[in-house]
């Protein structure tokens, strides 16, 4: 099993460089850096106690974010335009980037980029991080020689892919958290308080109306076993659920319904279109092929549904036609908006400025719903919530006010 080391070396200028390798054994280390070049000076195994505290859990302690990412682009972007290699840039980079998952893939780029390899290629042997979009624009920026610019393009695209991704989440996340605060009210009623009511009302020989008796037997079933099948079967919905979803068929499906609802629905679409229409920009002005492109921006929508009719427009381009003419037979996915402005774009040779313009109204229009969304569910969710527990209180109380006007009615 490979061990990682953390090594010292001078390279060819004298600079002092640090980073980690995995290996057999020191001596192989040492070696390999002999190769690629460099003077070691250190090469020691990391301790135990180190790889104790280190917990490595696949998902979690070696995810990138997009907007670390981003901001490590940026970084790159600016110390390549201001003279440094492109080793040197990525050293400095290692060092200071605080996601330790990413410093350790620059440290492993910065080797391979020293041994002789280009940076896209580099790249594309950390796929996890480098995306196909990421590796194809800097294999273009190489080519074009402009790497620096379109690192900068690059970098702005994530960061706003990943201002659309907290918007969904903002828009997301209040209406889950009332809905769990909901559940979890309701839960406690039902354990806690209804036997309580319950033991009073036998003691009374009350006469239970159905909302009560309702609600007394959903208690019973939360306090008896019938609760574990319940939560079985829901969580065998889940599992059932999700590798439906991995599956062709079930993701296209998927992805149809999560472009129906009311609310929710028109959001995702315009998420999926402001993807498409900055992802398409950004490839199109670094000089990358428009069949290519549309295979890159196809996978980046988020939405198979919206990836299927770029798949199609990428077949009809691929014949012959405009794009926009193509993109005008899935005018229920693609907005005639966009046709337009496509249109316009070939036409006038401007492609990448009208699709950035149609990234900019969408993404207005995402921000724009997000804020009618929070402030429209949120008086609707306090009212649910509220006349949920109502309904469960009055419930409780009808047989005490049937009782009282029992015993009022004997005296």
């Amino acid at each position: 099993m490979a061990l990682t080391f953390d090594y010292k070396v001078r390279d060819r200028s004298g600079n002092l460089v640090q980073g980690q390798l995995e290996g057999d054994s020191t001596a192989l280390v040492a070696g390999r850096l002999r190769e690629m070049g460099y003077l070691p000076i250190s090469v020691t195994p990391r301790s135990r106690l180190k790889a104790n505290m280190e917990i490595a859990i696949p998902g979690i302690t070696d995810r990138v974010k997009l907007a670390e990412l981003a901001v490590a682009t940026r970084q790159l972007a600016t110390m390549i335009d201001s003279g440094l290699s492109v080793v040197r840039a990525l050293a400095i980079l290692a060092t200071q980037v605080d996601n330790k998952e990413l410093a350790r893939v620059v440290g492993e780029v910065r080797l391979e980029v020293e041994h002789g390899s280009s940076l896209s290629a580099a790249c594309a042997r950390f796929p996890k991080v480098f995306n196909e979009l990421f590796v194809t624009m800097v294999q273009a920026g190489e080519v074009g020689g402009s790497l620096d610019a379109v690192l900068l393009d690059l970098a702005a695209t994530m960061e706003k892919q990943a201002e659309l991704n907290r918007k969904i989440r903002t828009a997301l996340t209040y209406p889950a958290v009332v809905v769990s605060v909901m559940v979890v009210i309701f839960v406690a009623l039902l354990v806690f308080v209804v036997p309580v009511f319950e033991k009073i009302f036998t003691q009374l020989h009350a006469t239970l109306p159905g909302p009560t008796q309702v609600i007394i037997h959903l208690s019973a079933i939360l306090l008896s076993w019938w609760v574990l099948v319940v939560v079985a079967v829901v969580a065998a919905g889940v599992v059932a659920l999700r590798r439906w979803i991995t599956t062709d068929a079930g993701r296209r499906r998927w992805d149809r319904l999560k472009l129906r609802p009311p609310v929710f629905g028109p959001l995702m679409h315009k998420v999926a279109l402001a993807r498409f229409a900055s992802t398409l920009a950004s490839l199109v002005q670094a000089g990358v092929p428009i069949l290519e492109s549309l295979d890159i921006v196809s996978d980046a929508t988020g939405n198979q549904t919206v990836s299927d009719a770029l798949q199609d427009a990428k077949a009809g381009v691929r014949e012959g036609r405009s794009f926009a003419d193509v993109l005008r037979d899935h005018e229920d996915v693609v907005p005639s908006l966009v046709v337009q402005m496509v249109e316009v774009g070939e036409q006038t040779g401007a492609l990448d400025a009208m699709l950035r313009k149609v990234a900019q109204f969408y993404d207005g229009e995402v921000a724009n719903t997000v804020a009618n969304l929070t402030s429209l569910l949120e008086p609707m969710l306090t009212v649910f919530m509220g006349a949920g527990v109502g309904v469960m209180v009055i419930s409780m109380y009808l047989p005490m006010f049937e009782y009282l006007k029992h015993v009022s009615s004997l005296g």
